[in-house]
């Protein structure tokens, strides 16, 4: 860091010229990434599920349309009288376009025809399943759409793939108006923290610098692996909140550094080996608690995961390339453009008084406020207890949105098409099931609570396919009971039985997140632990830091559970109360954990710093409190307005992001970490620097430092 400190202050200008060219022109590469983005990869590919999706492929084809195209007869004619327009639309599609089926109401046997035509018989159905290998994206498949209308019949598109493209492009879109309205905002509100435009312009140039780096980052993960279209959002956006965030950090201790009457190359180096190595060791903390997403089967989360581990290495880089080589730059100038000369001296003034009579009344009541805190956090996590694991689904698009819409008039208008179950009996002695295996198998399946009829649909190959439907009327944890009635049905001797279909592909994919959830969590706690320790040469400080995260996770997750699954509040967001959305309950959990103990570096790393120079715990205590007050509550509020910006989206999984971050940004920037940890640390005494002797010979030998 020392020799690094030096390059970037006798090199300002190449370090910041070679940092944007580099940024900008990838950045450019980057924006294809919108073209290869999945929709898919929520399911285990190692699960039961999946392999019989799998054999199902393999031995008869894809049996889920992409499209399904809903006909509505206009007012004076039938179905039989728009049939002739409508299937020689469907005959040009399949001729202009690579198809693996289509099948209609008008070209459907009987027992097909009665599930493609609505209850009042005014509308009717098309089920097109497009060539596998065609090579259609997502960015070519909306043009597919209208090949398939025909005019002045009024056409709606449902589908699984329909609805994977409408989440693409409503992300698009919000992500858009997102960072529209968050930039904006952010740099109003840091004209009021820094009392100039100057210094409030840093961290927004650098924010939107981390935008392009998260882009080139991401397009270069689709080279490698599937990535979702929630990454995109979330990288950009959690890229540009900490790339603000740092920014915000290491702008403050330059001016701070100048204050105290050290030349520009000097508060550049001083910057950069100070708050400069607090933003590396964040960035680090980070990058390890985005690492546990990595243990999950399921593509999505692994996406999300690089995606996150992406822009937090991009916001850091950028925090200590671009930024101090520009700080180096423009030195006094940082405080130009302010509306009187002594605004930010005033404003540090006014945020140190203001925080250090806080800390000082906090540290005369530490039982009282620690007691009360803690009490009051641990009400808001008891909905917690209610919690429980969904999935996403159509609904999770917006009322008006053409593909759910859609979907609605499939669902309520349309008869079942027998959603159910699938099983596949096959042999494990190297002969094929027999007839009669495959009705015992259907006939036993039958007696299973919930399924309403099970019908061998397929045989040969070596194997039989059974097709089992839940009853009327069954809810979700119905359904999730016949799946497991269904795998404890015994297989005739010499088979072996699996069970696939919708609803066992979402169990087992809570299944395998509840499964490596300890992992994950182990990794996150374990990493922290042990950096946490070099960083500050204390067992009780880390410990202390974990236990402070999980406070702020088990409220925010309380909150969450109160809202989206209870349903208190949930109109006012215009969202459907539904079970928890397992994908986005571990990226919360990655993101909250690593800021919380984020904001704990920023704050404990001024404490050990006064302490070290020979203060008491109370006076490192009020020290670090004073110095980081408006720091650590200024970058939550800025984050809070970027990541925040997720509520406005369409998609309630988004908002459910948002409203996620917003309450443990402000539960933990906030209460916890201005009230709670001095109150603790207080009364820890000096407890809070204790480590072993053997250990403190290891942080001597190895300690990074602070």
């Amino acid at each position: 860091m020392t020799r690094w400190a030096s390059t970037v202050v006798s090199r300002k200008w190449w370090v910041l010229s070679l940092a944007v060219v580099a940024v900008l022109v990838s950045g450019a590469w980057g924006t294809g990434v919108f073209a290869k983005l999945s929709s898919g990869g929520f399911t285990d590919p190692g699960s039961e599920s999946a392999e019989v999706a799998r054999i199902v492929q393999d031995n008869l084809g894809p049996q889920t349309p992409d499209i399904i195209a809903i006909y509505t007869a206009p007012d004076g004619k039938t179905l039989d009288d728009i049939g002739p327009e409508v299937t020689a639309s469907l005959d040009r599609f399949a001729a202009e376009v690579p198809t693996y089926s289509v099948t209609s109401y008008w070209t459907a046997d009987a027992a097909r025809k009665q599930l493609m035509v609505s209850e009042d018989g005014t509308k009717a159905s098309a089920a097109i399943t497009v060539d596998p290998d065609a090579g259609i994206t997502a960015a070519t498949f909306d043009d597919l759409l209208p090949k398939l209308a025909v005019e002045g019949i009024d056409t709606e598109f449902a589908g699984n793939s329909v609805v994977g493209v409408a989440f693409n492009n409503r992300l698009q879109q919000d992500l858009v108006l997102a960072e529209a309205i968050a930039l904006p905002i952010t740099l109003v509100l840091l004209v009021f923290i820094f009392g100039g435009l100057v210094a409030a312009a840093v961290p927004v140039f650098v924010g939107l610098l981390s935008i392009f780096s998260a882009l080139a980052t991401l397009r270069l993960l689709t080279l490698f692996t599937d990535v979702s279209s929630f990454a995109i959002n979330v990288a950009s956006l959690l890229g540009l909140g900490l790339a603000i965030d740092y920014g915000l950090f290491i702008v403050g201790r330059f001016r701070e550094e100048l204050e105290s009457g050290a030349d520009v190359a000097e508060a550049t180096r001083r910057t950069v080996l100070t708050a400069g190595r607090t933003v590396l060791f964040s960035g680090l903390l980070l990058v390890c608690a985005f690492s546990g997403m990595l243990v999950f089967p399921q593509d999505v989360i692994k996406s999300l995961g690089f995606g996150a581990m992406a822009a937090v290495a991009s916001a850091a880089l950028l925090s200590l390339t671009a930024v101090p080589a520009l700080l180096a730059i423009l030195g006094h100038r940082i405080n130009a453009l302010t509306w009187r000369k002594d605004a930010a001296q005033r404003g540090e003034v006014r945020a140190r008084t203001f925080w250090g009579s806080v800390v000082t009344w906090v540290m005369r009541r530490p039982v009282a406020i620690a007691v009360g805190i803690v009490a009051g956090l641990l009400v808001l996590a008891s909905p917690l207890l209610s919690a429980s694991l969904g999935e996403v689904t159509y609904t999770a698009l917006p009322e008006n949105d053409p593909a759910r819409i859609a979907t609605d008039t499939l669902t309520t208008e349309f008869p079942t098409t027998g959603n159910g179950a699938t099983l596949i009996l096959r042999g494990t002695d190297g002969s094929a099931p027999t007839a009669a295996d495959g009705a015992a198998v259907a006939q036993a399946a039958g007696r299973v609570e919930g399924i309403g009829a099970a019908t061998v649909v397929a045989s040969g190959n070596e194997l039989v396919a059974v097709q089992a439907v839940y009853a009327e009327g069954v809810t979700t944890d119905d359904q999730s009971a016949a799946v497991d009635g269904l795998r404890a049905i015994s297989p005739p001797e010499g088979t072996e039985l699996l069970v696939g279909g919708g609803q066992a592909t979402v169990d087992d994919g809570n299944a395998a997140i509840v499964h490596w959830m300890p992992v994950m969590i182990a990794i996150m706690v374990g990493s922290t632990l042990v950096l946490l320790f070099l960083a500050f040469g204390s067992v009780v400080l880390p410990i202390k830091a974990v236990a402070m995260a999980g406070l702020s996770l088990a409220a925010t997750f309380g909150v969450l559970t109160w809202i989206f699954e209870l349903g208190h509040g949930a109109s006012l967001l215009g969202v459907s109360p539904a079970p928890l959305e397992a994908t986005f309950v571990v990226l919360i959990l990655a993101v909250v954990f690593g800021l919380s103990t984020d904001y704990e570096v920023f704050l404990m790393s001024r404490m050990v710093e006064a302490h070290e120079a020979g203060a008491t715990t109370e006076e490192a205590v009020r020290f670090g409190t004073e110095r980081t007050g408006r720091i650590v509550t200024a970058a939550a509020l800025l984050l809070v307005v970027v990541t925040g910006a997720f509520t406005i989206s369409g998609l309630s999984i988004m908002r459910f992001l948002g409203v996620g971050m917003i309450v443990a940004l402000l539960v933990d920037a906030t209460v916890v970490r201005m009230l709670l940890v001095p109150s603790l640390v207080k009364l820890m005494g000096e407890a809070n620097w204790w480590a072993p002797a053997w250990m403190k010979k290891v942080h001597a030998k190895v300690g990074l430092g602070h």
